[in-house]
């Protein structure tokens, strides 16, 4: 199965900045859809970015304007920049890749904490 790699977590202030990344297994990867999704304490998991394999890309209303997601097809990676960081977006980021066809996989998270 696809296998998912997070990195980039980590602590930021009101304001400032933060890139993750996320390495995905496949020689495939370039006709996956890549996405990022968030979950907060004691809050349902939500969907953040998505970017598909035509190089469509979604956002989530809170984010836009904010968060980039991109993709290496070369490296296997997708990213998401996320500026001017708000204590809301405190959760752990989670990466998802849905090759063609198929339901989405699942990374373990990276954690992200924002403070006032």
């Amino acid at each position: 199965q696809v296998q998912l790699v997070e990195s980039g977590g980590g602590f930021v202030q009101a304001g400032g900045s933060l890139r993750l990344s996320c390495a995905a297994s496949g020689r495939t990867f370039s006709s996956y859809t890549m996405a990022w999704f968030r979950q907060a304490p004691g809050k349902e998991r939500e969907f953040v970015a998505a970017s598909s394999s035509i190089g469509m890309t979604r956002y989530t209303e809170s984010v836009k304007g904010r968060f980039t997601i991109s993709r290496d097809n070369a490296k296997n990676t997708v990213y998401l920049q996320m500026n001017s960081l708000k204590p809301e977006d405190t959760a752990v980021y989670y990466c998802a890749a849905a090759p063609t066809g198929r339901s989405y996989y699942w990374g373990q998270g990276t954690q992200v904490t924002v403070s006032s």
